[in-house]
């Protein structure tokens, strides 16, 4: 891939084929009648042999691929910001999203593969080893789409109208984190609209059922870093939605030192309505 040029599907096809032989390599550890290890990273997180695995597998496809663009992993050295301010395309990369749904062994845990143009991700791929299902996008140039598996998904289209009292929303939200916030927003949600169901899931699978229409609204009150989000982001953006912070600003990568994302809400359709009924709510 030369400097300058929009990603293709053709790109988006061998990544989307680096990410599942990753999910391949995390199989392998998931299904050890054995079990595995688990161990703890500096900041408290759990951390596994699938997850090295998965890493070292995708960076070494990515830099083969494409020797010329950096890649930034979870698992890798986090290269000091002075460099990486520098860089205006890369490779951001959550070998294996959701480690605490791994060690649960409920199936909830993704590979995500971003490509970050400028600040705001261009390319993504969110596999999912268990079903095998992989989510994937292009956000800009003539091939723009995002699909499940090869089956082209768009966000579910909301009345566009002031008032949702007969609306039936549907919520997405972590399996491990609620919170007081979004208590609040939930029953602010209650009193507008006809009706709201909750979903707990882990990992960025969240993200990506607001892409393919099976929920509304995904509000984040508790923290993540850029790997978590970016690959899911892209998707959610080429199938019509967003991700914001709670000041309803574009959610942006590599544009400061930490890593961790502000808190966010992220959005099918309708981003005015939903900036109308969340941000009296919310708090940064």
């Amino acid at each position: 891939m030369q400097p300058g040029m929009n990603p293709d599907k053709d790109l988006l096809q061998r990544v989307t084929h680096i990410a599942a032989q990753a999910g391949m390599e995390i199989m392998a550890v998931y299904q050890r009648s054995a079990g595995f290890e688990v161990v703890s990273k500096a900041d408290n997180s759990p951390l596994t042999e699938a997850d090295t695995r998965a890493h070292q597998c995708i960076e070494r496809s990515l830099l083969a691929l494409t020797p010329d663009i950096p890649v930034l992993s979870e698992e890798s050295e986090l290269r000091p910001f002075a460099q990486r301010q520098r860089w205006s395309r890369y490779w951001l990369v959550d070998p294996l999203d959701g480690t605490k749904e791994f060690v649960s062994r409920n199936g909830e845990f993704t590979v995500n593969i971003a490509l970050i143009e400028h600040g705001r991700p261009v390319l993504g791929v969110v596999h999912v080893p268990v079903t095998g299902v992989t989510y994937s996008a292009l956000t800009e140039g003539l091939d723009a789409g995002a699909w499940r598996q090869s089956v082209p998904i768009s966000v579910r289209q909301l009345p566009v109208q002031d008032s949702w009292a007969n609306v039936a929303l549907n919520v997405v939200a972590s399996r491990r984190h609620g919170g007081g916030q979004l208590t609040q927003l939930l029953a602010a949600l209650q009193h507008e609209a006809g009706s709201v169901e909750l979903v707990n899931m882990g990992s960025s699978l969240k993200i990506c059922l607001l892409a393919e229409g099976k929920a509304d609204l995904y509000p984040r009150f508790a923290p993540t870093s850029e790997w978590d989000t970016a690959a899911a982001h892209a998707v959610l953006l080429a199938a019509g939605g967003d991700i914001v912070d709670t000041a309803f600003n574009p959610l942006t990568y590599n544009r400061k030192e930490s890593m961790l994302n502000p808190y966010f809400i992220a959005f099918g359709c309708c981003r005015s309505t939903w900036e109308k009924l969340i941000a009296p709510t919310v708090t940064a």
